[in-house]
């Protein structure tokens, strides 16, 4: 074929990306469910509202994990650039000091003699003071990925296989199943079973392993999976509610490292492999939104909004309703597409400034500092 000089763009994969967009609403649900105060609690009365959001919870909690096995997934193809890493710092810290800026501004940010050098250390240490517990462990494994990388394209498959099924025994199996809470044990919120996810994706990404052999099976694991977590932590409220006891126990099937909760994201994950949109409007749409889904969580997660974007959005939608499961569902997916489309707003704004100091500082001694480490280092 002749070469005619142009260069071949390559498209995003529009089934991972709209994976991604879903792992993204599904963290929605999770903190409106929590901020809502509407998830079964020992001891207090259960109503269908309750019970309801917590089968939402269930399905819900499968897609933090799936969001790290994409990241996971593309991050283990190659070398990570520390251009990458830098950017994704700068992002953070782009939510952490701008907004707190903003709300000084608009009369809004909260002043608290008692924790006010802690909260300035959480803005200009965000990461290592765990700002956001997710950017953290993010973070991390994003530094750790070359690492991973070469752990994953040097050690054998046997060896790999053995590493991921005795990290999974470690972090996962045994404390799914034994009523007991380990110290070492942080429920998954933690960049330990961050850096577990990165290596099974890129276990599956570099053997091309099929899950579940088809699609159909795949979303059979992840409703069954789902289902099960709900039905146990549904049975667990009323065990704890009628004979008492199992009070830690109650709570491990929405644990990030509980097995069907991994089971669960393998699931999804391994449906959306085997998906295929097609070539088209909404495609090309899925990819432009894809990219801002992690400001999303920036912006909602920011210790200044964090508390308060339900409260502003019942001044819209009203209080949330907790007498009636169609009115509460209404009211969870209006509020939950709102913070979406707002925080890829803002997100899309922080791009467009990020790429026009990128551009007029194109030529500047850091900028090419920072290009040199690219090339030296990947």
């Amino acid at each position: 074929m002749a070469d005619t000089g142009e260069k071949t763009v390559k498209k995003r994969n529009a089934s991972f990306e709209l994976l991604r967009i879903v792992a993204m609403i599904m963290i929605l649900c999770l903190h409106y469910n929590s901020h809502a105060e509407v998830l079964l609690e020992l001891g207090l009365p259960a109503s269908g509202v309750k019970i309801y959001a917590t089968i939402i919870e269930s399905l819900a909690i499968t897609g933090l994990n799936t969001y790290v096995l994409l990241s996971g997934f593309f991050l283990s193809k190659g070398k990570v650039k520390p251009s990458r890493i830098i950017s994704l710092i700068c992002q953070v810290y782009f939510y952490t000091i701008l907004i707190s800026l903003a709300m000084m501004l608009v009369g809004t940010y909260t002043v608290d003699s008692g924790d006010s050098a802690y909260k300035l250390v959480q803005y200009l240490f965000p990461i290592s003071s765990e700002h956001y517990w997710f950017v953290t462990a993010y973070v991390i494994m994003y530094v750790m990925a070359p690492v991973m990388n070469a752990a994953i394209e040097n050690l054998t498959r046997k060896q790999l296989k053995t590493v991921i099924i005795g990290l999974l025994i470690w972090f996962s199996i045994v404390k799914s199943f034994v009523p007991v809470m380990f110290v070492t044990d942080h429920h998954g919120y933690d960049y330990g079973w961050f850096l577990v996810l990165y290596l099974i994706s890129g276990y599956i990404r570099k053997y091309d392993v099929v899950l579940f052999y088809d699609a159909a099976r795949s979303v059979g694991v992840f409703v069954v999976s789902s289902l099960l977590i709900a039905a146990m932590s549904i049975g667990l409220y009323y065990v704890n509610l009628l004979r008492g006891g199992l009070t830690y126990y109650a709570g491990v099937p929405l644990d990030l490292n509980f097995i069907f909760t991994l089971t669960g994201s393998l699931g999804l994950f391994s449906f959306f492999r085997f998906y295929r949109m097609r070539e088209n409007r909404f495609a090309d749409c899925v990819r432009f939104v894809a990219p801002f889904t992690f400001g999303v969580y920036l912006l909602h997660m920011h210790i200044e909004i964090a508390g308060r974007w339900l409260w502003w959005l019942e001044h819209i939608f009203g209080e949330v309703p907790k007498d009636s499961v169609l009115l509460f569902a209404w009211h969870q997916l209006r509020c939950v597409l709102v913070v979406f489309a707002a925080g890829v707003f803002v997100d899309w704004i922080r791009k467009m400034i990020f790429d026009y100091v990128g551009r007029v500082l194109k030529d500047t001694a850091l900028f090419k500092k920072i290009r040199q480490w690219d090339e030296e280092l990947c």
